[in-house]
């Protein structure tokens, strides 16, 4: 396996199973999805991001987490856990909306929400033409080995910005920023890739199937 692959294996592993006090993506979307007192899965996600970007304004909440996610290169701990509670926001999102998260689309719409823009790009270098907008619809028709070819090229991507910019110039391309350029930039751009999630799950028409026991939103 690359390395890039890697990288985005192990950043979406930690997201959506955990880090440290976190508990998984699906466990975090399970407490939105008993509780009553929101009128639809978009209030849901509307709490949910506010909720969790707002945790990023706590000084020192991400080097916390900084040992306990080991990447198979070398990045800037605070770089690596930050992409990974981007990633276990976005798991939940997808989950709320009836989605799995072992599902290898959701896995690559994770990072493409991750890098925001620039997935755009990722997606047309890749050789993909999405006629409608980019979603879980729009890669139905995408290979598994084409997914792969995504997911590679969003890693590569990360690890050249990290190595050849560095963070705080990274921060102005990809969206995020981590503890290393304060917490409430890396809120404000956590918060940007829970919007861009909430597009790319959000149902559009025709029929979703959903994860059994749940409703899609």
């Amino acid at each position: 396996m690359s390395k890039p692959l890697e990288v985005v294996n192990a950043v979406l592993d930690a997201g959506f199973e955990g880090l440290g006090p976190l508990c998984s993506a699906t466990g975090l979307a399970d407490e939105y999805l008993a509780d009553s007192r929101y009128a639809n899965h978009e209030a849901r996600i509307d709490s949910l991001i506010h909720w969790e970007t707002g945790k990023l304004f706590t000084t020192g909440f991400l080097s916390g987490l900084g040992g306990l996610l080991t990447l198979p290169v070398s990045l800037p701990a605070g770089l690596g856990v930050s992409w990974a509670v981007q990633a276990r926001l976005v798991g939940a999102i997808a989950r709320i909306h009836g989605h799995d998260v072992e599902e290898d689309r959701v896995r690559t719409l994770t990072l493409l929400a991750i890098v925001g823009d620039i997935g755009k790009e990722v997606v047309k270098q890749a050789g993909i033409e999405v006629s409608q907008q980019l979603g879980m619809r729009a890669l139905e028709a995408v290979p598994k080995h084409a997914l792969g070819s995504i997911n590679r090229a969003v890693g590569f991507r990360l690890v050249s910005k990290a190595s050849q910019k560095g963070v705080v110039n990274l921060s102005k391309v990809v969206p995020l920023a981590g503890g290393l350029v304060g917490g409430a930039v890396d809120a404000l751009a956590c918060r940007a890739v829970g919007a861009t999630a909430r597009r790319l799950f959000s149902p559009g028409p025709g029929p979703l199937v959903p994860v059994p026991g749940m409703s899609p939103g």
